[in-house]
């Protein structure tokens, strides 16, 4: 993780709450298969906490072997593009005529001062949404609370019934928020394609005099 979320993550982890998510997960990683591995679920916040300008929000990492890397929506390179990935790539070409990228490494994203996020940072193989309700919910909640309070102008980008419950969280005055269906195939179709989330973020982010994202 990057220097900047250190403190932020040593107050969290110290807490009641992070303590009974802990011991779940050592028990889950010791008896099952849970994505992504250990040393990836912390992956989103090798993001510079002082150079995050927008925050893409998901419900819970992908749950087929070898997919999930700790960003949300992303895969290493050589994994092959999920069909939510490839839908978000569909949208970004006709939105802002981004090429369609061969892999599906969002790190690109990442070091541009975009904070990828799920709702929940862990989930068991082949249970889509089978850890919520053990803490990572509180834990995004802080996230979100701590980035509203530390940055001045954030575009936060909403997919997905799990990350649009986080909006009033979301200080307006300050903050602009993008939202709509899960790219999924199951709800892409009801909202999310033809939303432009990546022109309206970077019609924000020109708004405020701040660089846009190259997606």
């Amino acid at each position: 993780m990057h220097e900047s979320w250190k403190p932020f993550l040593k107050n969290e982890f110290s807490q009641d709450y992070f303590r009974e998510l802990s011991d779940f997960l050592h028990q889950a990683y010791d008896t099952k298969t849970i994505y992504p591995p250990k040393r990836q679920v912390f992956s989103a916040f090798t993001t510079d906490l002082d150079a995050i300008k927008v925050v893409i929000l998901g419900q819970d990492p992908y749950h087929g072997p070898g997919q999930a890397n700790g960003l949300a929506f992303s895969v290493h390179q050589g994994i092959r593009i999920p069909p939510s990935l490839q839908n978000i790539f569909k949208e970004a070409r006709a939105d802002v005529g981004a090429n369609i990228p061969t892999n599906g490494d969002l790190t690109r994203w990442s070091k541009q001062g975009v904070l990828l996020l799920n709702n929940t940072l862990t989930v068991e193989a082949h249970h889509a949404g089978s850890h919520r309700g053990h803490g990572w919910e509180i834990f995004t909640e802080h996230v979100i609370t701590y980035l509203g309070q530390a940055r001045p102008h954030l575009v936060f980008i909403l997919w997905g019934r799990d990350a649009r419950s986080k909006k009033s969280l979301i200080d307006q005055s300050k903050h602009f928020i993008i939202e709509s269906a899960h790219p999924s195939p199951l709800s892409a179709h009801n909202g999310f394609f033809g939303s432009k989330p990546f022109s309206r973020c970077n019609t924000k982010l020109a708004e405020w005099g701040m660089p846009e994202i190259k997606w």
